[in-house]
């Protein structure tokens, strides 16, 4: 049974509200890298990138942060930016959903091995089930849910929504 977590319309009013709050934390930068994990955090990223280029002048670069969701240390993580492009700079790194903290770790990892100036990480959904230190920065929304829930997102042209299964 499918039950509508977030609708359309409340999706695009924290997505605005994650841009605003990472536009705060970087008031004064000339560039901030958005690095959405590819599959929904990329999809997002591309959301929170577009509100970030209406409110402010600094340069969002979207980068794409590619890995095995399933196995991130066997294929390693890549970016679609050289790391030149991000050294030394403010990187939020972007998924759609922090379950156990598997997929965002490994993707703050990879950044961590270059000097940055800034580090933080955006989920639309944190469900609190994590076994890795690791946190959401800027978040939509927290659940608590069992470990049998799944939360899915949908991100289409004209409709996103969030369900928990």
């Amino acid at each position: 049974m499918l039950n509508r977590i977030l609708s359309h319309d409340q999706i695009q009013h924290k997505v605005k509200r994650i841009a605003y709050q990472i536009y705060e934390a970087n008031v004064n930068e000339k560039e901030i890298i958005v690095a959405g994990i590819v599959g929904g955090g990329l999809d997002l990223a591309k959301k929170i990138a577009a509100v970030l280029r209406k409110i402010t002048d600094a340069e969002i670069v979207l980068c794409h942060l590619k890995m095995d969701k399933k196995n991130p240390l066997k294929s390693g993580v890549g970016t679609s930016i050289p790391e030149e492009a991000y050294k030394n700079k403010s990187i939020v790194v972007v998924d759609d959903v922090l379950n156990s903290g598997t997929t965002l770790i490994y993707g703050v990892h990879h950044f961590l091995k270059t000097p940055i100036k800034q580090l933080k990480t955006a989920v639309l959904v944190n469900r609190n089930h994590k076994k890795y230190p690791i946190k959401a920065d800027y978040k939509g929304i927290s659940l608590s849910t069992s470990l049998n829930e799944h939360v899915k997102v949908e991100f289409t042209a004209k409709n996103n929504v969030v369900y928990l299964e």
